[in-house]
């Protein structure tokens, strides 16, 4: 099974996120909070690291999707990955002209998870909104909230 993540704001966030409310957080990346730009200093939202660990332990293949698409940027979330032990998989940017949606369905998931995009304008701004409809039939889309992390998932990749 393949599995597509998002990585900021569905397993990762700004360092100064850490013992605020869903909703606080969701405000300093409205407001531009000065760590949201500090994608080197992002921290796994709960124990997202445990349950990918435990997706990939059942035989899933994690790849992971970054809205960063400057290449120092994309590298910062990659350390990000490597740092806190999430598990190996392929790390996915658009390149230049390229959308969400091309990844998405050059790849075609079985599962695509991703936030709910709040604090950027919400569904318009999701992956799954703009993918194909017979690319999207085969896709199980999984919704977030944004910050609201992935433990809530089940354990077991059959489950999702």
């Amino acid at each position: 099974m393949k599995i597509l993540i998002f990585t900021e704001g569905t397993i990762i966030m700004h360092k100064t996120a850490i013992g605020h409310s869903r909703e606080k957080i969701v405000k300093q990346v409205k407001d531009e909070q000065e760590s949201v730009h500090d994608y080197g200093s992002y921290v796994p939202i709960g124990n997202a690291v445990k349950k990918l660990q435990n997706w990939k332990n059942d035989g899933a293949e994690i790849l992971y999707l970054t809205s960063r698409k400057k290449l120092d940027e994309v590298k910062q979330i990659q350390n990000v990955l490597k740092k806190f032990n999430f598990p190996d998989g392929q790390l996915l940017f658009r390149q230049k002209n390229e959308e969400y949606k091309d990844i998405a369905e050059k790849i075609i998931p079985d599962v695509l998870i991703e936030d709910d995009c709040e604090s950027i304008g919400g569904i318009d701004e999701m992956t799954i909104t703009h993918v194909k409809p017979e690319v999207k039939k085969k896709i199980t889309s999984i919704l977030i909230k944004e910050f609201g992390g992935i433990d809530h998932l089940p354990d077991k990749i059959s489950a999702l």
